[in-house]
């Protein structure tokens, strides 16, 4: 399990990602007074969690997992059609925006604190302007360059990114720090359920997001006052 540490570096809520500026569409169910409290955020991150995150970036973890595996040009056209794709399917600007600002950050972290070949083959098509450079292709790659298993880095993917979700909710909401970690309890056999999905999809899911949520993450851009950037 030499993976461990790296692992745990990795999905540390503190890593300077930028991911802490980012409620993905949740401030807008904010403004609308949908989620107000613990029980209406949990309902929120649950829904979340099943009809975006996993058939997007979840699914791009274990994905680019299995590109990684190729050689040479092989890997290299893989990874530039999955980048390519999971671009594309992030309809909302903000959220494309997002994807990119905070994976092309993971790159730079990853070459300065976690190198190794499959990043800095992904980070170098994203300097050739091949790849745009995204948050879980970089996460999936420093995992596999550290001897992860791919299961193990879509569950680690998966309550990373509804840990930080929480964190921006217990500012937003507002919530107390005792409701969020209860919240993050409460997700743990969700978190489980989901990868074990993710298990089952292949790259044609990659998008399947119902339109209500991404309607969502649009008109965040038009609110009149914001605390997150999507």
């Amino acid at each position: 399990m030499d993976w461990l540490l790296p692992l745990l570096q990795l999905s540390d809520s503190a890593l300077p990602t930028g991911a802490f500026a980012h409620s993905f569409g949740l401030e807008t169910y904010l403004a609308r007074g949908a989620v107000h409290d613990e029980e209406s955020f949990r309902a929120w991150l649950e829904r979340f969690l099943d009809l975006q995150l996993v058939p997007a970036d979840g699914l791009a973890v274990r994905l680019a997992a299995e590109a990684s595996a190729g050689v040479g040009r092989d890997a290299a056209d893989a990874l530039e059609d999955l980048d390519a794709l999971l671009h594309a399917q992030a309809l909302p600007l903000q959220l494309r925006t997002a994807g990119v600002t905070m994976g092309r950050r993971l790159i730079e972290i990853g070459r300065n604190a976690l190198p190794g070949p499959r990043l800095e083959q992904y980070g170098r098509l994203v300097d050739a302007g091949r790849c745009r450079g995204h948050q879980a292709i970089a996460f999936s790659l420093i995992g596999v360059d550290h001897g992860a298993p791919a299961d193990v880095l879509v569950r680690t993917y998966l309550f990373s990114t509804v840990t930080t979700l929480t964190q921006n909710a217990v500012r937003g909401v507002p919530l107390g720090q005792n409701a969020g970690q209860r919240v993050l309890g409460a997700l743990r056999p969700r978190v489980e359920a989901a990868a074990r999905r993710i298990g089952s999809l292949d790259r044609r899911d990659l998008g399947a997001v119902p339109p209500g949520l991404e309607i969502a993450q649009m008109q965040h851009e038009t609110q009149r006052a914001r605390l997150f950037m999507s």
